[in-house]
C-alpha cells in the first residue's frame, strides 16, 4: 500500500494527537477494580442543571442556546458569512464562558458573559462576538485573520468527505477496503480527530498548500470504526479552497 498505510501507535506521536485505547482490555481491568473496591451504598443522581450559572461555573446548555441564538442574529452575519460547505451563515467554533475582564468592578464584573466563535469562509475570517448573558445584548465583535482555532466537527467530517472523494485518497480507500472488505464512502464510517495545518511545521510547503493559514487546512487523522488507525498524515485538507494536498 503506497503512500497511506495501516499506522501503528507511533503515528501518534508523529502528528501531535494521542491515539486513544480501543478500550478492551483498559476497559475490563477499570470495571474489574471498581467491583473490587466499590462502596455499598446509594448513588445519589446528578443535581439537575439550572437555566443560569453562578460565578464561574460552566455554561449551562440554556445558555449556550440562548448566546449562540443572540451572536448569530445580526441579518449581515447570516446572509453574508458562509459556512464550511458553502451554505449561509457562518460556521461555528465553540461557545466559551468569557475571561472576567480586569476593567470592570462591581455589578458588571458579576455579569455572565460568553464568547461564540465562528469561521466564515467567504472572508476566511475568525468572528468573535461576545454575549452579555445578562442583557441579552452582544457587547463586542472581533474579526480576525490568519487566525485558526481548533477545527470543529463539522469541520473535520467535511475534511474527511472531500478526503474521501479526492484522488489522492485513494489509499486512504483501498486500505479502508483491506482492514474492512467493504468501500469507504462516507465519513461517518471513520473515527476522526485532527487538527490545523501551520505549514511553519514542515520543512518544504507545496506550491498547493502556500496559503495555509491564510485558508483555513485541516491535517485529519482516520480510524476504522471498532478497528485500525489510518495514517494519513501526508494529506492536508484546503477547507477554504476545497482540494487537497500532499506533504512531501
Amino acid at each position: 500500500m503506497a503512500g497511506v498505510a495501516l499506522a501503528v501507535a507511533g503515528a501518534a506521536v508523529a502528528v501531535g494527537v494521542s491515539l486513544p485505547d480501543d478500550g478492551g482490555d483498559a476497559a475490563r481491568a477499570g470495571t474489574a477494580q471498581q467491583d473490587a473496591v466499590a462502596p455499598e451504598g446509594t448513588v445519589e443522581a446528578a443535581p439537575e442543571e439550572g437555566e443560569k450559572g453562578v460565578g464561574r461555573d460552566p455554561l449551562t446548555d440554556a445558555e449556550i442556546e440562548r448566546a449562540e441564538k443572540l451572536a448569530v442574529a445580526p441579518r449581515a452575519l447570516r446572509l453574508d458569512a458562509r459556512d464550511v460547505e458553502g451554505d449561509r451563515g457562518p460556521q461555528h467554533l465553540s461557545t466559551n464562558l468569557t475571561e472576567v475582564d480586569p476593567a470592570l468592578g462591581g455589578a458588571a464584573a458579576q455579569e455572565r458573559r460568553a464568547d461564540v466563535v465562528y469561521y466564515d469562509y467567504r472572508t476566511d475570517s475568525v468572528v468573535t462576538k461576545t454575549v452579555n448573558l445578562d442583557s441579552g445584548k452582544v457587547e463586542d465583535t472581533q474579526t480576525d485573520q490568519g487566525v485558526q482555532p481548533p477545527p470543529s466537527r463539522d469541520e473535520l467530517t467535511e475534511a474527511a468527505q472531500l478526503l474521501i472523494a479526492d484522488q489522492l485518497g485513494a489509499d486512504l480507500r483501498d486500505d479502508y477496503r483491506d482492514a474492512t472488505g467493504k468501500e469507504l464512502t462516507k465519513a461517518d464510517q471513520l473515527q476522526l480527530s485532527g487538527m490545523v495545518f501551520r505549514k511553519e511545521t514542515v520543512a518544504k510547503v507545496p506550491s498547493d498548500l502556500t496559503e495555509c493559514g491564510k485558508h483555513r487546512c485541516l491535517r485529519v487523522v482516520a480510524k476504522v470504526t471498532n478497528g485500525p488507525w489510518i495514517d494519513t498524515r501526508a494529506l492536508v485538507v484546503d477547507l477554504s479552497d476545497r482540494r487537497i494536498g500532499r506533504l512531501s
